[in-house]
This record gives C-alpha cells, structure tokens and sequence, in this order.
C-alpha cells in the first residue's frame, strides 16, 4: 500500500511540474507602434504552441482605444529554444504583415523582431504587466 501511494505521489508531482507556467506566459505591454499605439498582448498555451492576443489597445496619449485587432493573435504558432529564445510568427497591425518571429525573453522584457521576404523589422522591447 505504501509503495502505491509513493508511485501516486511521484505521478502527481512530475504532472504539476509538466503543468507549470512558461515564463513567457502573462501580460505584455508593446512598444509604440508606427503609429505610436501600444497594445496589451495576453501571451498563453495555445495547443502546442504559444499565442498572443491583443486585448488592450492604447493610443499615442496612453488612453485606452478601440481597435479593430483586439481578440486577434499578434504572436502565433510560437515555440521554445531554451535560454529564453523563441520563434514563431508575429502580426503587426500597423502594416498588416506577419513575420517570422524571434522573441528573445530576459526577466520582464521580451524582445522581439521578425522578417517577410528578406524585410525584417524591430518590434521594440516589450514590459511584462
């Protein structure tokens, strides 16, 4: 009986640890935009990959704004490297392009920047919230 609940107990802790959060996952604030609008970009599990979803929109004074994007993936398909490092894809509203992404997280910050056709583009530094 004992050896059925230490097997119970290991099966249960390693399933905690297989659930445990990325430190990707959470709330992102982005930097401005081309128009000088930032977002707030929910960044979970979505499948076997990340996603991030715009749920905030902020215009160029900070207030909050409507936004035809809000709902919409920004980041997707996003997997991990280790160390911090992963790829996926990225919509930029501003331009409507997605690109190949790489996000590259250290503590609270989270840089990313992306290519389309051999055109990449810096998306800024963005703050976990």
């Amino acid at each position: 009986m004992k050896k059925i609940a230490t097997t119970i107990a290991a099966f249960v802790l390693s399933a905690g640890a297989a659930f445990a959060a990325d430190p990707i996952e959470g709330m992102w604030r982005t930097v401005p935009d081309n128009n000088g609008n930032t977002g707030l970009i929910e960044v979970k599990v979505c499948g076997t990959t990340f996603c991030g979803i715009l749920t905030q929109a902020f215009d160029s004074n900070g207030a909050v704004m409507a936004s035809d994007n809000i709902g919409k993936e920004i980041i997707f398909e996003t997997v991990p490297h280790g160390n911090g490092r992963y790829s996926g894809k990225v919509f930029a509203p501003d331009s409507g392009k997605t690109y190949s992404s790489k996000l590259v997280l250290d503590g609270d910050n989270l840089s990313v920047s992306g290519c389309v056709l051999g055109l990449c583009r810096n998306g800024g530094t963005w703050i976990r919230q």
